[in-house]
């Protein structure tokens, strides 16, 4: 099989093989990092308040990536155990399915969302100024979210036969391109005083990236059709069959869920943090954006790992799953334990990068130094789900979510950052506590979850 001999997931040694899939998506993941590290730059080149409106969109913007993450998840894992137990065409038509499932998904949430922008802004607070910024930045995102959705379940297809590599490219691509066509959109082309392109502010933004995500879609189908991923595959095979979407949802819905309660939660933490103004929030905003290149290796990791589980868990190697998950977590406590000294010493020049002004760099620095306690349990809470997704039991994914983005931090966010009167630092210190329970128990359950297995498989 073309995955196997390639990328040698059911064989050899599990370190090297880990390794083999998760370096070239985490280069990939850097390359898309640093694309929203673009977007925020230039963003804060504009206004304090564009830089707001960006941090205000990212809640929004998760619900679109909810639908697009949550499908390519469950489509990964369905793919990759149906490959691991040699049923190659069946992988290929739930790949076409998924697409269609992306699809339709993208269109029933997107609608509806598109047309509620501006009250759910307007709940976010932030400052009217910021808020207009999020509405002409989200409405293009919105708009063209199908590109997003249809990017991710198309990866799903190659992810799980381990190739990283082609995913890996369209981000570096999309972010070369990025580069130049950010500043282009945002403030216009007029040679010779004639416009060509006008300026656009923050929708030239948002415009660059729904363009660029469209023109990933035909590097990757182009790279899909090389590996045959859709080999055999009719037109047929995309319409809408009712036991196929019932098990692409079954797979998916608690993956989407997870991610919709992520989205909600960043709701929670940005209504949170907007009551302290809109410095708060920009120094919020830029924060994540360093956050999210810190946890860069450890999202590789994870890819690596669910491609792992999901084909030892189809070809019934349950032991290869546990040596996979000891493997990563070990490599992700020396992640955590290089990186956090750097960003503690360093933390205010980062967050100074995007924003100079004085109050923002604050809340910023704050940010990271509180928050890089709570790095490793990152790192558990998104392995354990790639465990949980390869094993095809996701649902404990959905309630773990729920607890960690909105039942938690109600109560912890209002206690430390009220009661005890901590201020935003205290919704930081709410975010290290929920996210370690979280990632204390969701340990517990997947290593649970390997155990059964085990058993099972050995009175098999």
């Amino acid at each position: 099989m073309t995955n196997k001999s390639q990328y040698d997931i059911l064989g050899g040694p599990v370190l090297p093989s880990l390794v083999r899939m998760a370096l070239p998506a985490s280069i990939g993941f850097f390359f898309n990092t640093m694309y929203n590290v673009v977007d925020t730059y230039w963003a804060g080149t504009l206004s304090t308040e564009a830089l707001a409106g960006l941090s205000l969109s990212f809640p929004l913007y998760g619900v679109l990536l909810a639908i697009a993450v949550g499908t390519s998840s469950g489509s990964n894992a369905l793919i990759a155990n149906y490959l691991g137990a040699g049923k190659e065409q069946e992988s290929r038509i739930i790949l076409a399915q998924s697409l269609s499932f992306g699809a339709i998904f993208t269109f029933v949430l997107g609608v509806p969302l598109f047309f509620a922008l501006r009250p759910i802004l307007g709940f976010l607070g932030g400052g009217s100024q910021a808020q207009e910024a999020a509405l002409a930045y989200t409405q293009i995102i919105i708009a063209g979210g199908i590109f997003f959705v249809l990017n991710q379940v198309w990866n799903s297809g190659l992810q799980a036969r381990g190739d990283t590599k082609t995913f890996r490219n369209i981000l570096i691509i999309s972010f070369l391109v990025n580069v130049g066509l950010d500043p282009l959109l945002m403030f216009g082309w007029s040679p010779a005083g004639i416009t060509i392109i006008p300026s656009m502010g923050v929708r030239g933004i948002a415009l660059a990236t729904v363009l660029v995500q469209a023109g990933g879609i035909f590097y990757i189908a182009r790279r899909g059709k090389v590996l045959g991923i859709l080999k055999n595959v009719s037109l047929r095979d995309f319409i809408p069959q009712r036991e196929r979407f019932r098990e692409i949802l079954g797979q998916a819905l608690p993956g989407m869920l997870s991610f919709l309660t992520m989205a909600a939660g960043t709701f929670v933490i940005t209504g949170y943090v907007g009551r302290f103004g809109t410095a708060a929030v920009a120094g919020y905003g830029a924060a994540i954006r360093i956050e999210q290149i810190a946890l860069i290796p450890t999202i590789g990791l994870n890819i690596a790992l669910a491609t792992m589980v999901g084909q030892s868990n189809g070809a019934g190697k349950i032991e290869r799953i546990r040596q996979s998950y000891r493997v990563t977590l070990l490599l992700g406590l020396g992640i955590f334990l290089t990186l956090y000294p750097f960003i503690f010493l360093f933390g205010y020049r980062l967050i100074g990068v995007f924003n100079s002004d004085p109050g923002v760099m604050s809340v910023g620095t704050s940010y990271l130094r509180i928050q890089g306690i709570t790095f490793y349990s990152y790192v558990i809470l998104f392995q354990a789900n790639s465990i949980l997704q390869g094993l095809k039991k996701p649902g404990a994914i959905f309630w773990i979510g729920l607890y960690r983005q909105l039942g938690a931090p109600l109560g912890v966010f209002t206690l430390f950052a009220f009661t005890l009167g901590l201020g935003v630092v205290g919704v930081w210190w709410g975010l290290a506590v929920v996210n370690w329970s979280a990632g204390v128990f969701t340990w517990w359950w997947s290593w649970r979850l390997i155990r059964q297995r085990e058993v099972l498989g050995n009175s098999g």
